[in-house]
């Protein structure tokens, strides 16, 4: 039963001591938002020497004519007679409405509506007056539309900073709740009419269901219950397998592609979703793709490298160093000179970091610098006959885009390749029979790197 108790405790189970914190209300001018708004205002009147504070955002969408404004008005009497700030938006011939999807427009709106208000006024908290009918009515759309246990587990009552302490409270309670303390409200009659999904099951789906069982909403709300913590325990497992299956590294989240092939397809599917790749014929795709293979979504850029899924931050450009000089000139005094790479060495796994190089000096342009590859690199690759496009190289050496980001590349004062570290220099710049002086360059740690 909703009481003033009842409430606090649901409040303190979505956040620890929510005296020291401060929240936005959304209120239509509806009963359940008014009643959330009146017990809010009871709690900061019990916590008066405390940091506890709320402010309420209403909008106003100028869909129902006078009606709209008298809620508006409903709203902004409350706000003012308890000394609380009002924050309003009301619907301009600027924002355009669209003729379909009046509810998804309007529910972007609000929220975005929201989140601005939050930043402005360093609010934490957004709090909305979801209830236990509302949550049987998403219960039933998502079991229309196979929403798996994550739709059927309805709406959170609390996520990403949004509270819902309303969801364990049935409709009718919190109309008793008003009635009982005298809290002012508006009923929205467009409810009534079965324009939407949501008003049909409403006004036609949930009062047949009621009346097969005089206990129907309490069972509901045990079964809601439960499907929460097995959700929960399923998102455990979950986790569970996606760190069996990673391969640490720093730069990265990498996948065994081989061992979560061998998942079942509601595993690969859940791990994938968590990346934004959610659609059953592109996870398909992914692992079918041929090696460096790229796939998007909204945050992620994910690289199939062999046996591995490689998820990179779609938005953060991989960080390219400058070119640095190595040698900035050769001392011919000297007959050799060796310069020990292994401060330049990254890690590059499954790379065998071993090398060993002699250059005629003679034939070197100074200063020679370190730089990443370019478009157009090309060289003579010791071993071979021709010359071969870096690019082509990585691809022949199986390269991951991963592992070329890591790959430094040895060029002269003219920008020609000398050699592609560790793997191979150019052949034209090698040390011969007829070499005087030398420049060596090595990798003295060798595989402990």
């Amino acid at each position: 039963m909703l009481e003033k108790s009842s409430f606090i405790q649901q409040l303190k189970n979505l956040v620890q001591e929510p005296e020291k914190h401060t929240y936005l209300l959304a209120v239509s001018g509806g009963a359940d938002s008014m009643v959330l708004a009146s017990l809010f205002q009871d709690f900061k009147n019990e916590n008066k020497n405390t940091s506890f504070q709320f402010q309420i955002a209403h909008i106003n969408y100028k869909l129902r004519g006078k009606d709209s404004d008298m809620d508006q008005k409903l709203v902004q009497y409350f706000c003012e007679k308890n000394h609380i700030k009002f924050n309003l938006y009301e619907v301009s011939e600027q924002d355009k409405k669209p003729e379909n999807s009046i509810q998804l427009w309007a529910r972007e709106l609000r929220y975005r509506f929201f989140k601005e208000i939050q930043e402005k006024e360093k609010l934490e908290y957004l709090v909305t007056a979801h209830h236990l009918n509302d949550q049987l009515e998403t219960f039933i759309i998502n079991l229309s539309k196979a929403g798996g246990i994550n739709g059927l587990s309805g709406i959170p009552s609390s996520d990403h900073y949004i509270l819902r302490p309303f969801l364990d409270f049935s409709k009718k309670e919190i109309y008793q709740f008003a009635e009982q303390n005298n809290i002012e409200f508006r009923e929205d009659v467009s409810n009534k009419k079965n324009d939407y999904l949501r008003n049909k099951i409403r006004n036609q789906i949930v009062p047949m269901l009621m009346e097969t069982n005089d206990h129907f909403l309490e069972n509901f709300r045990k079964s809601s219950s439960y499907l929460n913590q097995t959700k929960d325990f399923i998102r455990k497992q979950i986790q569970e397998i996606e760190n069996r299956l990673s391969i640490f590294n720093p730069d990265c989240k990498i996948l065994s592609k081989e061992k979560l092939d061998q998942e079942s397809d509601f595993v690969k599917f859940e791990i994938l979703k968590k990346y934004g790749f959610c659609r059953k014929e592109e996870i398909s795709k992914i692992f079918k793709a041929e090696n460096n293979s790229s796939f998007f979504s909204k945050e992620y850029r994910l690289i199939v490298n062999r046996n591995e899924l490689i998820f990179m931050d779609k938005n953060v450009k991989p960080e390219i160093k400058e070119e640095i000089v190595l040698i900035d000139h050769f001392d011919f005094s000297q007959n050799q000179i060796n310069i020990n790479f292994v401060d330049y060495m990254e890690s590059i796994d499954g790379i065998n970091k071993s090398f060993d190089w002699d250059f005629d000096a003679e034939k070197l342009q100074f200063p020679l610098c370190l730089r990443k590859q370019k478009e157009g690199d090309e060289f003579y690759p010791s071993g071979f006959s021709g010359k071969k496009k870096v690019s082509k190289f990585f691809r022949d050496e199986k390269l991951s885009i991963l592992a070329r980001q890591k790959i430094w590349i040895i060029t002269d004062s003219n920008d020609s390749v000398l050699g592609i570290i560790p793997f191979r220099q150019d052949r034209r710049y090698a040390k011969n029979e007829k070499t005087e002086w030398s420049l060596k360059i090595f990798n003295e740690m060798n595989n402990e790197i």
